[in-house]
């Protein structure tokens, strides 16, 4: 059951880019000097898509407590009702929506909050460089690459008690959140950003220590309960693939701030086009692998 989240280093939001403003020409060749000064926006309406994944969690999360489930510690006949993933229901039962639900779905309170203050913290950052489309996209898609990269290694190497075999529960957003800290990691080193190189260095390397200290402490537990039996288990695989394929689906975009338009559009789209096409190949070559009834 994938009940770990990762932990995000601070550093200050203040220092986060943000969307460049409208720059309007002087009307007869002077500025006004009675014009009202601009109205600061709503950190919400900056970063609708950020506050949206967040709140859909949330509201997710909300609704299985009003159903009666523990806000502590579901348990896993719970989670997977309410759409967790497992290899055995996708490739068997053929619920290759689970892929998509389990990534909204998460393992108590305490796992919702420490991945949804990554998530926020992440997506303010991330958003203002690849539009509100652009972080919705990367969460979906890299959230379902870790999902299915997590589904082909527990069909592979499934649990096995006696003559049992079992296919353990994936559930949390944190294979997402690792796919935005790999597009941060490329984006953040474009040239094209109006911000100072120190800072943009910065930025970049507290998201790449954040992606290390996370992956390492993941399969840090995951040895832990392999040669002790803790009974915790990490899902280390939809987080290295979230990592992996945010690193790709950066690979052709450019940040939006400091780009034409119509060149960051286009980049968007390939993106876009170039995960979607690959995790279906995946998927197809997923379905292969079960029996065939």
């Amino acid at each position: 059951m994938g009940s770990y989240t990762p932990v995000l280093p601070p550093h200050r939001q203040e220092h986060a880019p943000e969307a460049a403003p409208e720059i309007l020409p002087p009307v007869s060749g002077y500025a006004s000097q009675d014009a009202p000064p601009a109205r600061r926006r709503p950190l919400w309406a900056v970063a609708p898509a950020t506050y949206l994944l967040v709140g859909i969690n949330c509201v997710v999360f909300l609704a299985m407590v009003a159903r009666g489930i523990s806000p502590m510690s579901p348990s896993v006949d719970q989670l997977m009702n309410w759409g967790a993933n497992n290899a055995g229901n996708v490739l068997i039962a053929g619920e290759w929506w689970r892929i998509v639900t389990a990534m909204f779905l998460h393992v108590g309170i305490l796992h919702l909050a420490t991945n949804m203050w990554c998530l926020w913290n992440l997506g303010l950052l991330a958003e203002p460089l690849m539009g509100s489309a652009g972080l919705l996209a990367a969460y979906i898609l890299t959230g379902a690459a870790g999902n299915l990269l997590s589904t082909l290694v527990n069909w592979v190497w499934p649990i096995r008690e006696g003559g049992t075999i079992l296919f353990p529960a994936g559930a949390g957003a944190s294979g997402a959140v690792f796919g935005i800290a790999g597009v941060l990691i490329v984006l953040l080193k474009s040239r094209r950003l109006p911000v100072p190189h120190d800072e943009l260095k910065r930025l970049r390397r507290s998201v790449i220590y954040f992606a290390a200290i996370n992956l390492a402490i993941g399969f840090s537990i995951w040895g832990g309960n392999f040669l002790f039996r803790s009974g915790l288990n990490i899902d280390n695989m939809a987080h290295l693939g979230g990592f992996a394929s945010g690193l790709l689906f950066a690979m052709p975009l450019v940040p939006r701030i400091g780009s034409p338009r119509d060149i960051f559009q286009t980049r968007m789209r390939i993106a876009i086009g170039m995960l979607t096409g690959l995790l279906v190949l995946f998927g197809f070559f997923l379905a292969h692998l079960a029996p065939q009834s």
